[in-house]
């Protein structure tokens, strides 16, 4: 049997992926992880948020296993001692789902982390207002807030996915309730899209969700 262990050497990089999981545990403090190779020395790391979109971060790192899925707490656990991290025994069964594959997203736009920040402020406002014990409507987090196109590729980027990103405080500045005005114009994020996935990467992380009927990026020509 391979053994379980990640090692990241770096302290910077310890911390990004320390602050990455924290913010994770803040929305399920149950919360697992997926940990998976991304070539030579890098290690994407995957959670679920909550609304349904994923959040992922990649450190610079060495995972003796291709893919493997473990508690956050035992990650944060052992990036707060020294060495490699003992991964213990694997939780593969508590991750519902696929993921996006690391090729084949198109770019198909840049937006202002200024206006994601704006629209997920007032989303939870109105999630305050019209929500209830069991969290904001599904009407509210499945609205479309944004349409971005190149081409002839139309996206859509629904409220989940706006509070995934802004929830995981992958924009910096953001926090909770942040004043817009301290994120820098220039601030971007960009939005990618594949046949059937829709991401978003900001300065600190990416969210991902699935399309329902996915779409095309190849323009259809006529005969």
């Amino acid at each position: 049997m391979d053994q379980r262990t990640l090692s990241v050497s770096d302290p910077a990089e310890r911390e990004n992926l320390a602050t990455f999981l924290t913010r994770a545990q803040r929305l399920d403090p149950a919360v697992v992880v997926r940990l998976r190779r991304r070539g030579t020395g890098l290690v994407a790391a995957w959670v679920a948020t909550g609304f349904e979109a994923l959040a992922t971060r990649t450190v610079t790192a060495d995972l003796a296993v291709d893919d493997v899925t473990v508690g956050a707490d035992t990650v944060l656990a052992g990036l707060a001692a020294v060495g490699p991290i003992d991964l213990g025994y694997s939780l593969d069964s508590a991750w519902r789902g696929a993921l996006p594959p690391d090729t084949g997203f198109g770019h198909v736009d840049d937006l202002p982390a200024r206006t994601l920040v704006e629209l997920a402020e007032r989303g939870a406002d109105l999630a305050k207002e019209h929500g209830s014990e069991y969290g904001p409507p599904a009407s509210l987090l499945d609205q479309t807030v944004l349409t971005v196109s190149a081409g002839e590729v139309r996206v859509q980027v629904p409220m989940r996915v706006v509070f995934a990103l802004t929830a995981m405080d992958f924009v910096p500045h953001a926090g909770e309730r942040a004043d817009a005005e301290r994120i820098p114009s220039g601030e971007l994020v960009r939005v990618r899209a594949s046949n059937t996935w829709l991401r978003l990467d900001a300065r600190y992380g990416s969210v991902a969700r699935r399309r329902t009927g996915g779409f095309s990026l190849t323009p259809t020509t006529g005969p």
